[in-house]
């Protein structure tokens, strides 16, 4: 805003390039109505004006202000052709440049204001932001020389902590992100980062609390709530991962994996009917091969002594993938403990080592189940003695 004075009276005149001595009513209407919101009537106005080329860049701000961004690329355009030197204007149009995806045209603008004043760091930052957009490597330079003339520039800092986040380069990523808390503590893009650095080198513990300042701070989100439930889950705190991703479950209702993940902490948890419940929920949620889920619905079932129903659900498994070894395993030493026929037992067992004997998994359920063949042999040799 620039405060012009003709006379004794001072006069708001906001953006204009026209000496005070040269302002006519009509210019003077306009800026009222440009200052009072009142834009397209100022446009119509500016417009209309036999020197409108000193009132381009208002023309641009106020089609800028009613959404108009082509209308408004055109008079920044033709206000930079005619005021080479603005630089305010310039900087305003390679930013509207790249809100509208014209990138190399952006490029080239912050290129000719980085040879007006290349100590500007936000003339580096916003042509890093239009070089990411087109997959330029070099983008993190722009971040970093804005960096080195702010180092207390939050939004260069935050470029810069993701790009070694997303290298790898963990300690780096640290450091940036600890020098932008220093000087504002509460930026949850920063402490987003550093509860993700911490999470990705399985620092649980460290990790936590700075997911838990994001929420503290108002911030709730998908992905915060589920890097939290795995955190508490990997931390063995069960109730908490529970609460957390039923929070996930409340921006995505049907989200059959986070239902099914509720049922596995019910299962930690020793509360089996819960996790019964969630199971069959994600069960008929899921829409692709169910054999995993169905095997874990079967144990559940056991350990409920639900035995008939843990044999349907091991059958369901192994109808849902045949090869699903370890379903056929737990549904033959479900059906063990459920039949009372030891012939019948014999039999399962039997066919059981004759069909996967030849199976890479087969080394340690094989041992078990020879074993158990055995027992059930003698135990029917004892039986005809009596």
């Amino acid at each position: 805003m620039l405060i012009k004075t003709c006379g004794l009276i001072p006069m708001i005149f906001l953006f204009g390039n026209a000496l005070c001595s040269a302002q006519s009513p009509s210019v003077r209407e306009a800026d009222s109505l440009f200052v009072n919101g009142n834009y397209s009537r100022a446009i119509s106005i500016y417009e209309d004006l036999e020197s409108a080329t000193e009132v381009y860049d208002n023309i641009a701000r106020a089609y800028m202000a009613i959404g108009n961004y082509d209308a408004a690329l055109k008079y920044y355009r033709l206000n930079v052709e005619a005021h080479p030197d603005d630089a305010l204007s310039k900087y305003e149009y390679a930013r509207l440049l790249s809100k509208t995806k014209h990138f190399d045209e952006a490029v080239s603008q912050f290129n000719d204001l980085m040879n007006i004043d290349y100590r500007n760091p936000n003339y580096h930052y916003e042509m890093g932001l239009a070089l990411e957009q087109l997959k330029d490597s070099t983008a993190i330079n722009r971040f970093q020389i804005a960096y080195d003339l702010d180092s207390s520039h939050q939004k260069a800092i935050f470029k810069i902590a993701k790009n070694h986040l997303q290298e790898g380069r963990f300690e780096a990523s640290h450091f940036y992100i600890d020098k932008g808390l220093e000087t504002y503590a509460n930026n949850v893009e920063l402490i987003s980062l550093k509860a993700q650095n911490y999470y990705h080198q399985k620092y649980y513990k460290k990790a936590k609390p700075w997911f838990l300042k994001l929420i503290a701070l108002g911030e709730s989100s998908e992905f915060i709530h589920e890097k939290l439930s795995l955190i508490h889950a990997e931390l063995y705190e069960f109730e908490d991962a529970i609460a957390q991703r039923k929070l996930v479950l409340s921006y995505s209702p049907f989200d059959a994996t986070s239902v099914f993940v509720i049922g596995t902490y019910y299962e930690q948890l020793e509360d089996y009917e819960q996790a019964e419940n969630y199971y069959l929920t994600a069960l008929n949620l899921k829409d692709k091969p169910l054999d995993f889920e169905y095997q874990k619905l079967g144990y559940v079932y056991n350990r409920q002594k639900k035995y008939g129903e843990a044999i349907a659900a091991f059958q369901r498994s192994l109808k849902e993938n045949p090869d699903n070894f370890n379903s056929a395993f737990f549904l033959l030493s479900t059906k063990d403990v459920y039949y009372a026929d030891v012939d019948s037992k014999i039999a399962l067992y039997e066919n059981f080592i004759d069909t996967y004997k030849d199976e890479k998994m087969f080394a340690g359920y094989g041992t078990i189940a020879k074993k158990r063949l055995k027992e059930l042999k003698e135990e029917k040799f004892l039986d005809k003695k009596q």
